[in-house]
């Protein structure tokens, strides 16, 4: 196993390498950037996130397209040619692309991600700061998911074809269907003050009071605050993993093994948790890490934006729409190699839960 996951490691690095390179060239190649942002700044057009989101961004497209011969950005007549070039060398355009490519990943090595363009702070402080909404909202949807999943999946496979399972089935084609976001309104419309009745906040992770409360009150006040958004995110996520499960131990449990089990006398619920839950649920447990990291980092941004939760979601969009370079390459570097990493866990979690699999003898 132990070669296993050198080989593995060995091989995180041109999967890293390629997914930045790739990355890279494709910003590199978009039109905008923080240099194009500054100059319609400094032509009195707002070119923040909010503006852009909200559809006001045709006075900046009507910038743009008053070229100006002596100059390759849009938008840069009238405006001195030598604060131009002091532009380009605050952001480290002034250098050739693959240039500065070269000097971020050599930076990313030593775990140094620079500063933001726009807001005074490092990456690695902006990641951390909003890092606690962001394990809040996976964590705790993750861990609610498997909760709610596995029992469901256990119980639509043993009762398989009954009105339990058909009625069940429903509620998991509504999880499928209708997505996260829009049990998220949904929530707020019945029980945050839309319609009906008014009992979770709208705002946060906390209260504003939440440092004069005492310990228990805190924890409370912090799942109150979770309560809507993490319902919504379970409720848009428990489907895929419930059929996974059901299917899996609808598999075994046509096994041979089963039946031998159960010609020896053992009980029903011997049967299904002494020989199949461990065979069945190796996929699924082996999924964690990667379930984890889905959730994390790709289902939280308008969960984030619905109940003004300030979490790597709507730093990594903000990010996005204002060429904020630092925070965009940053936390992709970050996600990916947590991702591989997460991965690679997954593969070990296989073997402690059956040691039968050997990754080792599969590679040679």
């Amino acid at each position: 196993m132990t070669a296993y996951i050198l080989r593995r490691l060995l091989l995180m690095i041109p999967t890293l390498f390629g997914i930045m390179v790739l990355n890279f060239v494709i910003i590199q190649a978009a039109p905008g950037g923080p240099v194009e942002r500054v100059i319609a700044q400094l032509r009195g057009h707002d070119t923040g996130a909010t503006a852009r989101f909200a559809g006001s961004e045709q006075g900046e497209f009507q910038t743009r397209q008053a070229a100006q011969q002596d100059s390759k950005y849009r938008g840069a007549q009238g405006i001195d040619p030598a604060l131009i070039a002091e532009l380009e060398r605050m952001y480290g355009f002034d250098q050739p692309p693959a240039k500065r490519f070269l000097q971020m990943m050599g930076n990313y090595l030593r775990f140094d991600f620079g500063q933001s363009f726009y807001r005074d702070s490092s990456v690695v402080e902006l990641i951390l700061e909003k890092l606690p909404v962001s394990i809040s909202l996976g964590l705790w949807t993750t861990l609610l998911v498997y909760a709610v999943s596995i029992p469901l999946g256990i119980r639509k496979a043993v009762r398989d074809g009954s009105t339990f399972d058909v009625a069940t089935s429903a509620v998991v084609i509504v999880g499928y269907a209708i997505p996260s976001f829009l049990f998220a309104v949904l929530l707020i419309v019945l029980f945050a003050g839309g319609s009906f009745l008014d009992l979770f906040p709208l705002r946060g992770l906390t209260s504003d009071a939440w440092p004069d409360l005492s310990w228990p009150m805190r924890i409370l006040d912090y799942f109150w605050h979770l309560a809507l958004p993490v319902t919504a995110m379970v409720i848009g996520g428990f489907a895929g993993l419930t059929m996974l499960t059901k299917n899996s131990f609808l598999e075994e449990i046509n096994k041979q093994y089963v039946l031998t089990a159960r010609s020896k006398g053992l009980t029903e619920r011997q049967v299904l948790y002494g020989h199949v839950f461990r065979n069945a649920m190796l996929i699924v447990v082996a999924g964690f890490p990667g379930a984890f990291i889905g959730i994390l980092f790709t289902s939280a941004l308008l969960i984030e934006v619905i109940f003004s939760l300030d979490g790597l979601g709507l730093l990594g969009f903000e990010a996005a729409i204002n060429r904020d370079y630092p925070v965009m390459f940053g936390t992709l570097y970050i996600f990916t190699l947590l991702g591989l990493l997460l991965n690679l866990a997954g593969d070990v979690i296989y073997t402690v839960i059956d040691p039968r699999i050997d990754f080792e003898s599969r590679n040679r």
